[in-house]
């Protein structure tokens, strides 16, 4: 098990199979999915399918969403970090996109907005990345806000599965200088 960032309260780390019944409990829950198109997963095979996934991320690029651990309590509560996209979303392709997830409990406090700050800080510092950018429901009011505190700039709006969605992006460069 590899660990990527440390904060002053959480550490983010590989995810690794004692994660399954924690990322079960996360995304089997409707509430958590209600702004991810809402399909919760309804079995353990669902979410070992999905942390094999992530998994390959590791193995194929180097980065992948990283189990986020509370280090006072040492249990994991949801997920921060990057995906490489492949697909063409919003006419873009083969880019970082930053996301996060955390089971509902952990919700409000600033956990999501503390490992987005420390995974933007960790792509361009240490693993040298030339843009981020980050996707979130219009709807989805907090997660819109979170991409905004990190630095990220909204450039448009799209549709996914037939729901409008913010596009955000920063540069390196821009972010080097502290600007857009």
């Amino acid at each position: 098990m590899k660990i990527h960032i440390e904060t002053e309260r959480l550490i983010m780390r590989d995810i690794i199979d004692e994660d399954l019944h924690g990322f079960f409990a996360m995304d089997s829950d409707a509430e958590v999915h209600t702004f991810l198109g809402n399909k919760p997963i309804k079995t353990l095979d669902e979410a070992k399918a999905i942390m094999a996934n992530i998994k390959q991320q590791y193995v194929q690029y180097g980065i992948g969403r990283w189990a986020v651990v509370e280090k006072e309590s040492g249990v994991f509560i949801g997920w921060s970090g990057f995906k490489f996209i492949t697909d063409t979303i919003n006419n873009k392709t083969n880019y970082y996109d930053l996301g996060y997830r955390f089971l509902k409990e952990y919700w409000g406090k600033g956990y999501a907005t503390e490992t987005a700050i420390a995974s933007l800080n960790h792509g361009f510092e240490k693993l040298n990345f030339e843009e981020i950018s980050g996707i979130a429901d219009v709807k989805h009011t907090a997660s819109n806000i979170i991409l905004q505190k990190t630095g990220l700039v909204k450039r448009s709006e799209f549709t996914f599965d037939e729901t409008l969605h913010n596009f955000y992006s920063l540069t390196k460069a821009a972010w080097l200088q502290g600007v857009d």
